[in-house]
């Protein structure tokens, strides 16, 4: 018998209420004339399980999880990608047909497609890649990045051990670069990525020195409130090309609603304003 349902997805997080995934979504299922309802769902860690194995039943057809979800759903999946087993977390959930839970990582792929959109000019094997923080998100930047063939990531973070960790996990071609000499790491980078949530709204600034910034440098922060961060200012003003973090959160949907609602997006103009 056909399904004749129609299509349910959305995000689960606690607390989710600031997530723009449904004004993205929204906004495709409407430019594509798409039938389909994209919700978002506060869910507290001990019901995850439970919300996992019923939301099928309700006509989901998948979902996309947040913090602080995205460890344990691996948990919880039949299939996990090996994309997210190598970045340790998951944040797009596909309930299959045949009654399995497929969990993926999209993260990277988002990072790297805003890079390509916003410095169309950026050669991973240019040159060394300075990454900013060793959390969650600069996990999925790490493999992104080694996949594409970067040849050397400097790693810095306020808290060294973690940034060692992850020299240990990728292997030879991740550096580890001491916190207050994260701004001499920068000279001769061709890329440099915030990945902490310094600079973002009600948050410290991010105090690294960026006087060594070079002109032409590719420099991109993860944080998108503010869409201009302190470091997106000072490297505009050094002649860097800059790309905000607003793009990832675009990119990083795109294969889930593809998944679920059976149309590939397009990432333009009229998506960043329906989201702004």
């Amino acid at each position: 018998m056909t399904d004749t349902r129609i299509p349910l997805a959305g995000v689960i997080g606690h607390p989710v209420a600031h997530s723009r995934s449904p004004l993205l979504h929204g906004h495709w299922l409407k430019t594509y004339g798409l039938q389909g309802h994209y919700i978002p769902m506060d869910i507290a860690p001990d019901k995850l399980e439970t919300a996992f194995r019923t939301l099928p039943d309700l006509g989901f057809v998948g979902v996309n999880v947040t913090i602080p979800h995205k460890e344990k759903v691996m948990e919880i999946a039949d299939l996990v990608s090996d994309r997210a087993t190598l970045i340790g977390a998951a944040n797009t959930i596909i309930f299959r047909k045949d009654g399995k839970i497929h969990a993926d990582n999209t993260d990277g792929y988002g990072f790297i497609e805003n890079l390509r959109q916003g410095a169309p000019g950026w050669d991973p094997k240019a040159g060394p890649a300075m990454v900013l923080g060793a959390g969650g998100a600069a996990r999925a930047v790490i493999a992104s990045l080694l996949e594409v063939g970067v040849p050397e990531i400097r790693i810095s973070n306020r808290t060294r051990n973690r940034a060692e960790q992850l020299r240990e996990e990728f292997g030879a071609r991740i550096r580890v670069v001491e916190w207050v000499q994260a701004g001499n790491a920068m000279d001769d980078a061709a890329l440099v990525v915030n990945s902490t949530s310094l600079g973002m709204v009600g948050k410290q600034e991010l105090r690294v020195p960026l006087d060594g910034l070079q002109p032409g440098t590719v420099v991109t922060d993860l944080v998108y409130t503010p869409l201009e961060t302190r470091l997106l200012r000072v490297a505009r003003e050094q002649d860097c090309t800059c790309v905000d973090g607003l793009g990832m959160l675009i990119h990083q949907a795109v294969p889930g609603f593809e998944r679920w609602f059976g149309k590939r997006p397009e990432v333009d103009d009229a998506t960043r304003a329906a989201i702004l």
